[in-house]
């Protein structure tokens, strides 16, 4: 992980660094990133796209670049409290507002880029609406598919000319962290992937209610509405993910065992 960015401690979930973070903590982080000029990256992780990025060897090493991978399912949250780390299940939606809420004394500035076509206008009007002062300096919804060189470097002058401080990016996963590992690194800003958050807070899609999140069934909610779009995210990844964590879980038991049975000679 990117160590120039926030000493965050982390816990392993299938190879992948997540960090122990708060969406407090996270958004703290994000004010303070403002003060440089470093381009960083932030991934949002829930169990679907962790084993989407996991099992992509092209895209894989992202993780290690990345400033911080927050636990956005409650999955992965409840995987770090059982290991009695202080993590809290950081969504990109309770991010995205957590960051706001704070960006009229905070003066941070944003960039909304991706959805479909009017989202982020329409994203950025609701944040104004809701949070007066806030300074949201460009919105911008890509083509689909990857754009030539040309039309990536005019991407990457308009979001450094804009001034901005963070860049929400909603493209989806794994898009999304495939293009902020392309950009970051020629970018003076923090690029936070929030996918699904843009149709979220617009209300084009409803978020799991909270009781349902509680229970951890959000990806059943998720399913039951958009089943043609979901069913091998979930009907096929999740169980994946469940025998694997299985599997390292008694790995990890075993090697503890061993490490306290071995006597001293």
């Amino acid at each position: 992980m990117n160590e120039v960015s926030h000493n965050f401690a982390s816990y392993d979930v299938l190879g992948v660094p997540l960090t122990v973070t708060t969406p407090t903590l996270t958004a703290e982080a994000i004010e303070r990133w403002a003060q440089d000029s470093v381009g960083r990256f932030v991934c949002l992780r829930d169990v679907a796209s962790l084993m989407a990025i996991r099992d992509n060897p092209d895209l894989a090493p992202l993780h290690r670049d990345a400033s911080v991978i927050t636990p956005d399912g409650r999955p992965l949250a409840e995987l770090g409290k059982r290991r009695g780390l202080p993590v809290e299940q950081t969504s990109g939606y309770d991010l995205f507002d957590a960051v706001c809420s704070r960006s009229a004394e905070s003066g941070l500035k944003h960039y909304i880029y991706g959805g479909d076509d009017g989202v982020a206008q329409r994203l950025a009007e609701i944040m104004r609406e809701k949070y007066p002062g806030i300074a949201i300096v460009g919105v911008e919804t890509p083509p689909m598919g990857d754009p030539d060189d040309r039309t990536a470097q005019a991407t990457r002058d308009r979001i450094r000319e804009s001034g901005a401080d963070v860049v929400w990016v909603g493209l989806s996963s794994p898009r999304q962290d495939a293009w902020m590992w392309r950009n970051h690194k020629d970018l003076p800003q923090t690029l936070i992937g929030i996918g699904a958050a843009f149709d979220f807070h617009t209300g084009r899609k409803r978020r799991a209610p909270r009781i349902v999140r509680v229970m951890m069934l959000e990806w059943l909610y998720r399913l039951l509405a958009e089943p043609k779009r979901l069913w091998k995210r979930y009907l096929v990844l999740l169980p994946r993910f469940v025998t694997l964590v299985l599997v390292d879980k008694g790995r990890r038991e075993r090697r503890a065992f061993r490490r306290h049975n071995i006597s001293p000679e």
